[in-house]
């Protein structure tokens, strides 16, 4: 990997760790709510799981071994988010969660997915 892409790597993946770690405390607080006040404790810690699993995935891509070693720690991410969507919706779609947190949250994760798109798009593209 050559250093021009080493320091992109590093630009685009420290964005995404900061905001991928936001969003793993939010994803915490929310399950806090869910099992405390809500008393939903099954479709709450499927959300925990893959909305912190994110997060790991991400800073595991700060010290891939490989630039395809990157990619696939960030294309888990991808997955993981895609799956956190889905229990977002389901909750929101049962009640379990207000629309303006459903709508709050859900933005939130919307957006960890395009970066992550991008971001993936891009390396897959410059590794070539």
């Amino acid at each position: 990997m050559d250093q021009e892409l080493k320091d992109e790597k590093k630009q685009n993946i420290g964005k995404l760790s900061e905001k991928s770690y936001n969003f793993a405390v939010r994803i915490v607080n929310a399950y806090k709510y869910l099992t405390q006040e809500q008393k939903e404790f099954i479709l709450s810690k499927q959300l925990l799981r893959s909305g912190t699993s994110i997060a790991a995935n991400c800073r595991e891509a700060t010290y891939a071994q490989s630039y395809g070693d990157f990619i696939n720690k960030l294309s888990i991410s991808l997955k993981e988010a895609n799956e956190t969507a889905y229990w977002i919706e389901l909750l929101h779609d049962t009640d379990y969660i207000s629309p303006n947190a459903y709508n709050s949250i859900h933005t939130e994760c919307v957006e960890l997915i395009k970066l992550l798109t991008a971001i993936i798009k891009t390396s897959k593209l410059k590794n070539k």
